[in-house]
């Protein structure tokens, strides 16, 4: 993102939840998407994904939700980018969110790329000229070229992710949530997106980000939460989080 693009950024960027849950219902027409889902499932039609989380994440804080498929991450990512809503306890939130939950998230494969970089836009909430106005932009940092053309069902799992996270980034978010997607990225571009994700915590915003490559997530989160079974099990410095986690798995 060039400086010109950059819009001033709010430094009160914060999330706080107090005794935070959310809860799935299942019926017998209904699957269990994950193993602990389906693990609570066969134990009654109800099961809670989250229960009873407490924290506070404020200004230039790079947090790491790390734990098993299935602990709740994803879960609470969605919570953070007002994809779901709470079913107990609050989330407040001070500051625009910018998400990039999946790969495919919001995209269009009949659309091309120019397409759904304006419709991605409009949806993070830039208006209509904004969106068009940052095309060559985001043509550039997505390195698509030609293929910026093409239907994005042409794409492969990677184009599609430096299209979403270009969109994302150019928004300018106080708080920019990354869900795994960058694990489809090659070396180069997961280079970018730390960048970035330094860029928004040293402009006061927060980055919440969750996946498996822990070195990845070392370079821009210097906290982790630890989840387990939809509770928090550690909260602090990314090393000694991480380290508990994998005492406890390995």
């Amino acid at each position: 993102m060039t400086e010109a693009s950059s819009r001033a950024r709010r430094t009160t960027a914060s999330i706080e939840a107090d005794g935070l849950g959310v809860r799935f219902l299942f019926d017998g027409q209904q699957r269990a998407v994950t193993p602990a889902l389906a693990r609570l499932r066969r134990r009654g039609s109800e099961s809670w994904g989250l229960h009873g989380l407490d924290f506070r994440i404020g200004p230039g804080d790079g947090v790491a939700l790390i734990g098993a498929s299935g602990s709740g991450k994803t879960t609470l990512l969605r919570l953070v980018a007002g994809v779901l809503s709470p079913d107990t306890g609050r989330l407040d939130m001070t500051g625009s969110v910018g998400s990039l939950l999946s790969v495919e998230a919001g995209l269009h494969g009949l659309l091309t790329g120019r397409e759904n970089a304006v419709l991605l836009g409009v949806l993070a909430g830039m208006s209509r000229a904004e969106s068009q106005a940052a095309l060559d932009e985001i043509k550039t940092d997505t390195r698509l070229e030609e293929a910026f053309d093409r239907p994005v069902l042409s794409y492969s799992e990677g184009m599609r992710a430096r299209l979403g996270f270009a969109v994302a980034d150019y928004a300018n978010p106080d708080i920019l949530v990354l869900d795994e997607v960058h694990e489809a990225l090659d070396h180069e571009f997961r280079q970018i997106v730390a960048e970035r994700a330094h860029k928004t915590l040293q402009d006061g915003g927060i980055v919440m980000a969750a996946g498996h490559d822990h070195p990845l997530l070392a370079t821009f989160c210097d906290r982790a939460l630890w989840l387990s079974d939809g509770q928090i099990a550690a909260d602090g410095p990314f090393d000694e989080v991480r380290r508990e986690y994998l005492e406890e798995v390995v």
